[in-house]
C-alpha cells in the first residue's frame, strides 16, 4: 500500500517508486517518512483524504500541488542518498569483519607455529633467560641432533610407520566390506547393526578405557606393539559412515551386471566397487592417518617400555621432568615429526585435493 500510495502521489514518479520499493525490503515504511516531512496544511489534508494517495480528491491548488511533488521528490533524492550510505557503510562494516576474523584465526594458528620455531633454535641458556617470541641471538642447530638422537627418534619414526600402515590398511579393508555388506545386503538385524554404530559413536573413548585396560592386560597386549595395532584397528565409525555414504551413490546394476556374468560377491568387492572408492579411500587415509601418527594417550598407556616401544607421539616424552621441561628439546623435536607429514602433504597435494572433492560430492 505504501508503494501504491507513493507512486500515485508523486504522478508515478520512479525514483520515489524505487526508493518505497528498496524502504519496503528494509521493512520501513515509505509512507512515514513521506508524511514526516510535509507541512501541517499537507498533514491535514492527507488526514482528511484517509491517505488515499489521489491528489485530485485532495482539491490542492496547482501552485500546492507543485510544491508537493516537489518536495516528494526532493524526500526521495535524500531517503536515496541515505540508502546508499547506509548500504556503503554496511559493506564495508562487513568486510571489516569478515577480515579481521580470517586474520585472528589466521594469527591464532601461526602464532603457536612461530613461537615453536623461534624456541628451538635457541640454546638452553638464552631460552631461560629471553621471552618465548625473542627471536635467538644465533641459530642453534644442535638441538635437532640432540633431540634426534636422545629421544630415540630413529626408532620412534620406524615404529610408527608400521603401525600407520599396518592400521591404514586394515581400517580401510574392515571398513570398506563392513560398508558394503551394510550398503548391498538386506538381513535381519541390519538396522540394529546400524543404530549401535550410531550410538557407539556418542560414547566417549576416555570413559572405556578402564574396561579396555582389563582386556588388554588380560590377553597380555600391554607392551605390545600387535596389540596396539589390534586397539587402533577397532570399527572406526567415522570411516564406516563415509564408505557407507559412497555406496549410496554407486548404482545396484553394477552388482547386478557383475553378478550375471559369474563373478563371486567378493569379486565385485574387489574388482568393481573398491577401484571406485578411491577418493573414500583418500579421505579415510587423511582422517584416520592424522589421528594414528598424532595419537598419545594410548600409546603412552599401553606401550610402557619407552626404550624401545616408542612412538612419534611419546618420544618427546623423555625431555619432561618432575624438574623441569626442556622446551628447547620439545620444539626442536617437535619439528622433526612434522617434517614427514609436510613432505608427504608437498608430493601428494593434487591427489589429497582430489580425493576430499570428490569425496565430499559423492558423501
Amino acid at each position: 500500500r505504501d508503494k501504491k500510495t507513493v507512486a500515485v502521489v508523486s504522478n508515478n514518479n520512479s525514483a520515489t517508486h524505487n526508493i518505497a520499493e528498496k524502504l519496503e525490503k528494509k521493512g520501513i515504511s515509505f509512507l512515514t517518512a513521506f508524511l514526516g516531512s510535509l507541512s501541517n496544511k499537507q498533514k491535514f489534508l492527507a488526514d482528511q483524504s484517509g491517505i488515499y494517495p489521489n491528489m485530485e480528491e485532495w482539491e490542492l491548488p496547482p501552485d500546492e500541488r507543485q510544491q508537493l511533488e516537489q518536495e516528494i521528490t526532493a524526500l526521495s533524492q535524500e531517503l536515496n542518498l541515505m540508502l546508499t550510505a547506509k548500504n556503503r557503510i554496511a559493506k564495508y562494516l562487513w568486510m571489516f569483519i569478515k577480515y579481521f576474523s580470517l586474520i585472528l584465526a589466521g594469527f591464532i594458528a601461526v602464532l603457536p607455529v612461530a613461537s615453536c620455531v623461534i624456541t628451538a633454535f635457541k640454546t638452553p641458556e638464552e631460552y631461560a633467560s629471553t621471552n618465548v617470541m625473542t627471536l635467538p641471538g644465533k641459530f642453534y642447530f644442535k638441538n635437532f641432533t640432540e633431540a634426534f638422537q636422545k629421544a630415540n627418534m630413529g626408532v620412534a619414526f620406524l615404529n610408527s610407520l608400521i603401525i600407520l600402515v599396518v592400521v591404514l590398511f586394515f581400517s580401510i579393508m574392515f571398513g570398506a566390506m563392513l560398508a558394503y555388506i551394510l550398503n548391498r545386503f538386506t538381513f535381519p538385524g541390519r538396522g540394529i547393526i546400524k543404530n549401535l554404530f550410531l550410538f557407539a559413536s556418542l560414547l566417549p573413548g576416555i570413559a572405556m578405557q578402564v574396561t579396555v585396560y582389563k582386556i588388554m592386560y588380560n590377553m597380555h597386549l600391554i607392551n605390545s606393539i600387535p596389540g596396539y595395532i589390534i586397539l587402533l584397528c577397532g570399527t572406526d565409525i567415522i570411516s564406516v559412515t563415509i564408505f557407507i555414504q559412497f555406496f549410496e551413490n554407486l548404482p545396484n546394476s553394477l552388482d547386478e551386471s557383475a553378478i550375471m556374468d559369474g563373478c563371486t560377491y567378493f569379486g565385485v568387492f574387489f574388482k568393481i566397487l573398491l577401484p571406485l572408492l578411491k577418493p573414500a579411500i583418500v579421505t579415510v587415509m587423511i582422517l584416520k592417518g592424522v589421528g594414528t601418527y598424532n595419537e598419545y594417550y594410548m600409546a603412552n598407556l599401553y606401550l610402557q617400555d619407552k626404550s624401545r616401544l616408542v612412538t612419534v607421539a611419546t618420544s618427546l616424552y623423555k625431555f619432561t621432568g618432575p624438574l623441569g621441561n626442556q622446551y628447547n628439546y620439545i620444539c626442536a623435536g617437535v619439528i622433526i615429526t612434522l617434517l614427514p607429514a609436510l613432505i608427504i602433504f608437498i608430493l601428494c597435494q593434487k591427489q589429497i585435493y582430489g580425493g576430499l572433492a570428490a569425496g565430499s560430492v559423492k558423501g
